[in-house]
């Protein structure tokens, strides 16, 4: 599984890839990130992000407790195995 991050610099420098800003992710794993120094793809990225906010809605803590139970039970499962991987 791929957990990407992407960062955007004065809409200039963007950053894709897999490192945390901790030590660990410099030190110990194995990640890396892939750096753009371009305009163009900058404004595409921010796009990207834009669109997305634009998809998202607010979770609360009281919606996140009214979700399904199939849901939370496979949050549940999911905590139980994921030790395992």
């Amino acid at each position: 599984m791929y957990h990407c991050k992407i960062f955007v610099v004065d809409r200039l420098l963007v950053s894709v890839g897999s490192t945390n800003l901790d030590n660990r992710s410099f030190r110990l794993n194995d990640e890396a990130n892939l750096n753009v120094l371009d305009r163009s793809f900058a404004a595409s990225q921010v796009q990207v992000l834009v669109d997305d906010a634009a998809k998202g809605r607010q979770m609360t803590l009281a919606h996140w407790h009214r979700r399904p139970r199939r849901e939370r039970f496979a949050d549940w499962i999911s905590g139980l195995l994921r030790a395992q991987f």
